[in-house]
C-alpha cells in the first residue's frame, strides 16, 4: 500500500509538472501569435497611409485601398476588408513609433487597440496603453476604465502636455508610477448602493463590504491594511477611517471619509496621521506615507491655496450616485482645462470648482 501511495504521489506531481509545461507553452505561442498578428497589422498599415493615402489625391488612394482590400478578402478572409485595413492605417497614424508598438504588443491584444484608437486625444491613448500594459488589463477592464473616463480623473490628465509625456514616457522606460498616475478626482462609488440620506459609517460599511469593488476602483496595487486605525498622540486617542498599502508607489495610503465639503481643517488632521505612520509604522525601503480625503465636493482653488502636494496629501471628490455621463465628461474636460492653464501660467483659476458643483 505504501508504494502505490507513493507512486500515485510521484504520479500526481508529475501530471501537475505536465500540465505547466503545457499550460505556459500554450502561453506563449499565444503570446507569441498576438505579437506577430498586431506587429502585422502595424506594418500593413504603414505601408497604406506612405503608398496610398499620402498621395495627396484622397479619392484616387481610397479607390486603390478599396481594390486592395477586394483581393486581400478574396486571399486571406474578412480580416482585410476595407474597415479593417483603413483601421490598420490609422492605428499606424495613431502609433506612430514601430519600438513601441513592438513592446506594447507583448501585453495588448489588437482587440485592446481596437478599444484605444477611437480616443482623440494621443496622451489619452497613449496613458490606456502604457497603463494597460503595466496592470495587465483584459480588454472588459479596459472598456470600463475608458468608458468611466479615467484618464480625465487622474492628477497626471491635469498637467501640461510635456509633464504628460514626461511621466508616461518614464513609465515605458520601466519606472515606478507615480502619485499623479494612481489617484483620481473624482471616485466613482455608485456600486456601493447608498440611500440618498447615508451617514460616514454607511460609507465606511459599504466600502468594507464591497472592498473588492473599492480595490479596483481605486486601482491595481493598493491592498487594505485596517479600519479605524488607532493613532495614539499623548493622551488622546485617533482613528483613521482606512488604511492601505500601495505595492507600485511602496509607502502607506491614509484615506479619510468625509461627507461634507473640503474644510481646511481637514488637512491639519490628515498631517497629524501621516506623521505618526511616519515614525510608526513605516518600515524600512518604504517611501512616507501619503493621504487621501475623500470628501463630497471641494473647492479647487482653496485646496490649490493650501499646497497639499508639499504635504504628501491629495483630495478627491468621490461620487455616490453617477451623474449623466455626458455631463460628466464636460465637466471633466473643463476641470482638465482649467488646471492644465492654471500649471501652465503658473497662477491661480479664478473660479475653478470641484466637478460635482
Amino acid at each position: 500500500m505504501a508504494k502505490k501511495a507513493e507512486s500515485a504521489l510521484a504520479s500526481g506531481a508529475l501530471l501537475s509538472e505536465l500540465r505547466g509545461l503545457i499550460e505556459s507553452a500554450r502561453h506563449h505561442v499565444a503570446q507569441t501569435a498576438n505579437a506577430t498578428l498586431t506587429m502585422l497589422y502595424w506594418h500593413v498599415g504603414q505601408r497604406i497611409r506612405r503608398e496610398v493615402l499620402k498621395q495627396g489625391r484622397a479619392g484616387y488612394g481610397e479607390e486603390i485601398l478599396a481594390t486592395l482590400s477586394q483581393q486581400l478578402t478574396k486571399d486571406y478572409g474578412k480580416g482585410f476588408n476595407l474597415s479593417a485595413l483603413t483601421r490598420m492605417a490609422k492605428f499606424a497614424e495613431a502609433f506612430p513609433d514601430e519600438a513601441i508598438v513592438a513592446a506594447l504588443s507583448q501585453q495588448l491584444s489588437w482587440s485592446h487597440f481596437i478599444e484605444i484608437l477611437p480616443l482623440k486625444q494621443p496622451m489619452e491613448r497613449e496613458y490606456y496603453a502604457e497603463l494597460c500594459r503595466v496592470e495587465r488589463w483584459s480588454v472588459r477592464t479596459l472598456r470600463e476604465r475608458i468608458g468611466s473616463q479615467l484618464y480625465l480623473r487622474t492628477a497626471i490628465a491635469r498637467q501640461p502636455e510635456a509633464v504628460v509625456k514626461a511621466e508616461i514616457g518614464h513609465l515605458r522606460d520601466g519606472g515606478q508610477m507615480t502619485p499623479d498616475l494612481v489617484f483620481r478626482d473624482p471616485y466613482m462609488l455608485d456600486f456601493l448602493g447608498l440611500p440618498q440620506d447615508y451617514s460616514e459609517r454607511d460609507l465606511e460599511d459599504a466600502i468594507l463590504r464591497e472592498m473588492e469593488r473599492f480595490l479596483l476602483e481605486l486601482g491595481v496595487g493598493f491592498t487594505f491594511v485596517a479600519r479605524q486605525k488607532r493613532i495614539s498622540v499623548g493622551a488622546d486617542d485617533f482613528y483613521l477611517d482606512l488604511l492601505f498599502y500601495h505595492r507600485h508607489l511602496k509607502r502607506l495610503v491614509a484615506v479619510e471619509l468625509k461627507l461634507e465639503k473640503f474644510q481646511p481643517a481637514h488637512k491639519g488632521q490628515m498631517e497629524l496621521y501621516l506623521r505618526w505612520l511616519d515614525q510608526h509604522d513605516r518600515a524600512a525601503g518604504e517611501e512616507a506615507p501619503i493621504g487621501l480625503i475623500l470628501c463630497a465636493s471641494k473647492d479647487a482653488e482653496q485646496v490649490q491655496l493650501m499646497d497639499m502636494d508639499a504635504s504628501n496629501i491629495r483630495v478627491s471628490e468621490y461620487l455616490a450616485h453617477i451623474p449623466d455621463m455626458k455631463v460628466l465628461q464636460a465637466q471633466l474636460h473643463r476641470a482638465v482645462e482649467l488646471a492644465r492653464e492654471r500649471a501652465t501660467r503658473g497662477v491661480l483659476p479664478n473660479e475653478q470648482k470641484g466637478v460635482s458643483e
